[in-house]
């Protein structure tokens, strides 16, 4: 039976997280003048727009399938996760190298900013609980793969968004603490002005791959290949058939489609519907994911 990763408390961890870190960033960047401060503040509170969507999206993604819809609401997530993609790039990524090129000719000196580095350091702590939360369900399914191949090959498009926005929020933290830390040291505000700029770049940078990746779930994307290769497997070993002559997988949210051309032994029709049927309860019960099987008998490729 393959493994299932629980999206929805990824979703709800990094929730928690980015609102207690937005709140205290909030209050570090109106007392310190800080740009980077500032710029982390606005992508925390994109994040929580962002995750606010995923909830949106997943909730829309359970619907039940109607006669405009009859595979169902699952894509539903995709488009959402799109969104955030793109709230991620124009609000997070486009609006800190914004402020940071504006702070390149400021000459306000930063204020108190050992309360900035206080905050950025529970920001990272915050965070940091997040990103273990995403990875603990990223592991139920990564099956030994990397990191960056899980990314690649993923089907979930929330836990790819979630885990994209905890690496991103991880480093720009990390980015910004660098930023006001050296200017604390320097009192050069150029620093501080780079920190916020980074950190927009890395923004955008994790958006563009967030949106490739989602855009090619929403088009179309078959099960992953493991997945494939095992529904295939657990055809073929069926006493009635003969042969698998195709397998084709879709998925819609969660959920997943699959249509099979297989050589069946010679038996009556009614035998035939039979073993149909106990196929498709034997496919249902070992990958929970499957909820549509269409069967076509058939003698050639």
């Amino acid at each position: 039976m393959s493994a299932q990763a629980d999206s929805l408390k990824s979703v709800l961890y990094a929730l928690g997280a980015n609102f207690g870190i937005a709140l205290a960033k909030t209050a570090a960047a109106v007392i310190t003048k800080s740009g980077s401060m500032l710029a982390e503040a606005i992508h925390s509170y994109a994040d929580c727009g962002n995750q606010a969507l995923l909830l949106w999206g997943m909730k829309s993604a359970r619907q039940r399938p109607d006669d405009d819809h009859p595979l169902g609401y699952g894509k539903a997530i995709y488009f959402w996760s799109f969104v955030v993609a793109i709230l991620l790039f124009s609000v997070g990524g486009l609006f800190s190298v914004y402020e940071g090129w504006h702070k390149l000719t400021s000459t306000e000196p930063l204020n108190r900013p050992e309360i900035a580095l206080g905050v950025l350091a529970f920001g990272i702590v915050l965070e940091s609980f997040s990103m273990w939360g995403c990875m603990r369900e990223v592991n139920k399914v990564r099956a030994g793969r990397s990191w960056y191949r899980w990314f690649k090959e993923s089907r979930q498009a929330e836990l790819v968004v979630i885990f994209g926005e905890d690496l991103a929020a991880l480093l720009g933290l990390s980015f910004a603490f660098c930023a006001v830390l050296a200017t604390m040291v320097t009192g050069n505000l150029v620093y501080d002005a780079c920190g916020s700029i980074a950190i927009g770049v890395l923004l955008i940078v994790v958006a563009f791959f967030v949106a490739v990746e989602v855009k090619a779930m929403l088009v179309g994307q078959s099960a992953e290949a493991p997945v494939r290769a095992a529904i295939q497997a657990h055809i073929a070993q069926a006493p009635a058939v003969e042969a698998v002559l195709n397998v084709i997988t879709l998925h819609f949210g969660d959920d997943l489609m699959v249509a099979v051309k297989a050589r069946f032994h010679e038996t009556t029709v009614k035998e035939l519907a039979l073993r149909i049927n106990e196929i498709e309860r034997g496919l249902k019960l070992e990958f929970p994911q499957v909820k549509w099987v269409f069967f076509e008998p058939d003698t050639v490729t």
